[in-house]
């Protein structure tokens, strides 16, 4: 089966080499090549395969009998260009790997950056985080293609994917091997202009015409690569460093004081010697400390929603801070694209599933 990225002239060096000239020259390349693809057309029996066969190239799609009796939705829009390779797909619910494995038998070494532009996703990186990365708050995941991942969407999403050379984002950005399961954020003032460019774009590019596409896909390729120079500088530096060293420390003692009514920034400041503005500086990129809470109290319920199948969803949201089950269900539905209980049992199909 062809893939872009088993293409000879798809090569890292030649891919590097059509983003010198891009970069030199100030104007985008337009050896564009579309692809749609569809599992529509397929019988309910063979549309996950489909999926499945499709991404083969670069993914591993496990498939259990339950899914496959059920039938499958997917659509995918891909752009390949000299030097990016963009996908935007929608799907039903699945899971995607990188094994060890995988990598060992191919050659594709490229950086994805995963943005999520509906649903929700879960993903394992390998590295030293207690939990799955999830965004359910809009941000943009670095993933070393090299390296293995799962990734969980247990909810229809819509996804895009920018795919770049290994030598592109390593140049652009201090220590990029150590992207791999990092997530920018669109809080900060310097992505805001990424995320309304990614939003203005993905619905308009099928109708450009490839001059204009690849113009708008080099430019949310550099806003990208921008976004997390900047994240990297900035963690890197001895300021920045002290910075994230508080800032772990301060998530540290939110993620233990989740159900804890007193979890209030009054009493953080009394834990941490800290003024209130270098406080809330600490999460702006995070939305604001507020929300920052707010996000890991719902990612909270999330995980206690998916490991039982009974409970007052009142009760729950009370525990974690919420005064009415309807703020609960309204934030969680505002973050995860469901209410609780939908959300409850949809993990209890996909749980009955895997396991048959």
């Amino acid at each position: 089966m062809h893939t872009f990225w088993q293409d000879p002239l798809r090569g890292d060096t030649a891919r590097t080499a059509a983003w010198a000239r891009h970069k030199e020259q100030g104007s985008a390349d337009t050896a564009l090549s579309r692809q749609r693809f569809s599992v529509a057309g397929e019988p309910r029996e063979r549309q996950l395969p489909a999926w499945r066969d499709r991404l083969a190239g670069m993914l591993e799609v496990p498939v259990a009998p339950a899914q496959i009796a059920g039938g499958f939705h997917a659509e995918l829009d891909t752009y390949v260009l000299p030097d990016i390779v963009y996908l935007d797909s929608r799907t039903g619910p699945t899971m995607l790997q990188r094994s060890a494995q995988k990598i060992a038998a191919d050659d594709m070494r490229d950086y994805c950056f995963h943005v999520l532009m509906e649903g929700i996703a879960e993903t394992e990186t390998g590295t030293a985080q207690r939990r799955p990365i999830t965004q359910f708050v809009p941000g943009i995941l670095a993933l070393d293609m090299g390296r293995p991942m799962t990734m969980r969407r247990p909810t229809r999403t819509r996804t895009l994917a920018f795919f770049l050379p290994r030598a592109v984002v390593e140049a652009a950005i201090p220590q990029a091997e150590s992207l791999h399961g990092k997530v920018v954020g669109y809080a900060a003032p310097s992505t805001r202009q990424l995320r309304a460019h990614l939003q203005d774009m993905c619905d308009a590019l099928p109708a450009m015409s490839d001059t204009e596409a690849s113009r708008a896909l080099h430019v949310a390729a550099e806003l990208i690569l921008a976004a997390f120079r900047k994240a990297a500088s900035q963690s890197h530096s001895p300021r920045g460093a002290a910075r994230a060293a508080m800032l772990g420390r301060i998530k540290h003692y939110i993620d233990a004081h989740l159900h804890s009514q007193e979890l209030v920034p009054e009493n953080i400041l009394g834990r941490f010697p800290l003024a209130r503005a270098t406080l809330y500086r600490l999460f702006e990129a995070e939305g604001g400390l507020h929300a920052y809470i707010r996000n890991c109290r719902l990612r909270q319920a999330a995980d206690e929603l998916a490991g039982s199948r009974s409970g007052a969803i009142g009760e729950l949201g009370g525990r974690l801070g919420f005064n009415y089950a309807a703020d609960f269900t309204r934030a969680f539905r505002r973050a995860y694209g469901v209410a609780p209980q939908e959300f409850r049992a949809s993990q209890s199909r996909w749980l009955e599933q895997r396991c048959e």
